[in-house]
């Protein structure tokens, strides 16, 4: 074989094989401190393989709180957010802290992660979304989902805030969550 049909060779397998990714997670409380997470791809693969197994979006999204729970907890192996717990009072004073501002912020960059590398088939990303108290007061961020080609009514809040680091997200109807519902933290 010629020298330079080896190197189109080595440069076709290359640019088929993707590469480590790596995305920031807050921490500290309002995204006070930001670290870079290193994901393999091989981890990423085989998340995206879990994704693959859904049939519908519904399935999709029971798939999906995993995946996040489980990117959480790798990214835990590389900083202080092994420590989180659910909530914002069960990890106080602790490295590592997350509230929902954190957790908002950071699942949005893992879910746009998968999204970028074709993983979520059934929904696209959003922009975080509050819900208030009182009607005025921003009390409670999250990371949000939409069905692909769904109304209004087919957003969903992917809440990572309400769990222990490493446990799978929450995943509930934007409009009930919006109303109070979730897990009492």
């Amino acid at each position: 074989m010629s020298p330079r049909f080896l190197l189109l060779l080595g440069l076709a397998f290359a640019s088929a094989v993707r590469g480590d990714e790596s995305v920031s997670v807050c921490h500290g409380y309002g995204c006070l401190v930001q670290e870079d997470i290193a994901f393999t791809d091989a981890r990423l693969t085989m998340l995206g393989n879990a994704l693959k197994l859904a049939e519908d979006a519904a399935s999709e999204r029971a798939i999906l709180a995993g995946v996040i729970g489980r990117m959480y907890a790798w990214a835990g192996e590389q900083s202080d957010i092994r420590n989180d717990r659910g909530g914002n009072y069960a990890d106080a004073g602790i490295p590592g802290k997350m509230d929902c501002i954190d957790h908002s912020i950071s699942t949005t960059r893992l879910l746009a992660l998968l999204a970028a590398r074709g993983d979520l088939r059934w929904h696209r990303v959003l922009t975080p979304e509050s819900r208030k108290f009182l009607k005025i007061f921003a009390a409670h961020w999250s990371a949000v989902i939409a069905e692909n080609g769904g109304d209004e009514a087919a957003r969903f809040v992917v809440d990572s805030w309400f769990v222990d680091n490493g446990q799978p997200a929450v995943i509930l109807p934007l409009e009930e969550w919006k109303k109070g519902a979730g897990p009492d933290v």
